[in-house]
């Protein structure tokens, strides 16, 4: 039988935990969760990874403005290197899982670029949450840009919408050849083209709307979103809040429009969720990096439907 294919969105929060630092040893452990799972699906299914960077790109920011000593980069450059890094870290979690569950199986991380319309509003208006969490009287004091999120203030970068992945032709042919690929790591490296060249603008692209338009763009049966919360959630927080098993588009949009998936959190995977059912039509489950698996069977997470 033919495999169907998975893209597995990975939140920020696969490295680093609620209350970690974020030190290489801490990020490591904290991957062995999902990868172990996503090394027992590639078995039966064919794997695509996606991943966030938003602390770690957060993290090369603030080293800059420590250091006056070299050139800043910008944040392209910045992207680029985090994919590398988090690629390499993946890589080297799923090598360790296949080996242990004695499963052959080939992996490649892509550094991967995605094109974005140089006349996006994203660009007049930063809005994409990157790095730590500031308390409101701290966020006063940094010198750029914050917004209240749901785990507090954080800086907020420009974030233009996807128009497409670059190398989605390179990654369907991997898959076609059963790799696991590892790719879009940040939202992808944003360019914009200029004829028949690309060239990278400051900016970041949000994770789940670039996985989205990949899965969209490259024919996945299973989109799933991978987050630190067990699915959609009504009410947040408060003492009345509801995990949702399932949620349809019409009522998805009811409640961003309510307040329900606020932007930097929740809402963005709605969203993302919300443009592969309508454009693609196939599966998409938000679930916790915990159960992937369970809800991949269907025992788990939250399954966004026509």
């Amino acid at each position: 039988m033919k495999k169907e294919t998975i893209l597995i969105a990975l939140g920020g929060n696969a490295l680093i935990r609620k209350g970690q630092i974020g030190t290489v040893a801490e990020q490591f452990e904290n991957l062995k969760i999902p990868v172990r799972q996503i090394a027992k699906l590639s078995e039966t299914y064919k794997i695509i990874i996606t991943h966030g960077n938003g602390p770690q790109v957060g993290n090369l920011l603030l080293q800059q403005e420590c250091c006056n000593a070299v050139p800043q980069l910008p944040l392209e450059i910045l992207v680029a290197q985090t994919q590398g890094q988090i690629g390499y870290m993946i890589e080297s979690t799923l090598d360790s899982e296949l080996m242990e569950l004695g499963i052959t199986q080939y992996f490649i991380t892509l550094i991967t670029y995605v094109v974005v319309d140089e006349n996006d509003p994203g660009f007049a208006n930063p809005s994409k949450p990157i790095g730590p969490v500031y308390t409101e009287a701290e966020a006063k004091t940094v010198p750029y840009p914050t917004r209240k999120t749901a785990k507090g203030y954080r800086r907020v970068v420009v974030s233009p919408e996807p128009v497409t992945v670059v190398e989605k032709n390179e990654i369907r042919k991997l898959i076609d050849m059963d790799f696991i690929v590892i790719c879009c790591g940040g939202g992808g490296i944003p360019v914009i083209r200029e004829e028949r060249r690309f060239h990278g603008v400051d900016a970041v692209i949000d994770k789940d709307l670039v996985s989205a338009k990949l899965a969209e763009e490259v024919g996945v049966d299973i989109f799933l979103i991978a987050t630190d919360v067990p699915g959609a959630i009504l009410n947040y927080g408060k003492p009345e809040e509801q995990l949702l098993r399932s949620l349809r588009l019409e009522d998805a949009t009811r409640y961003l429009k309510e307040g329900h998936f606020p932007p930097g959190s929740m809402g963005p995977k709605v969203d993302a969720a919300m443009r592969f059912i309508r454009n693609r039509g196939k599966r998409t489950v938000i679930t916790s990096i915990d159960a992937i698996e369970a809800a991949v069977a269907g025992a788990a997470g939250t399954e966004v439907l026509a």
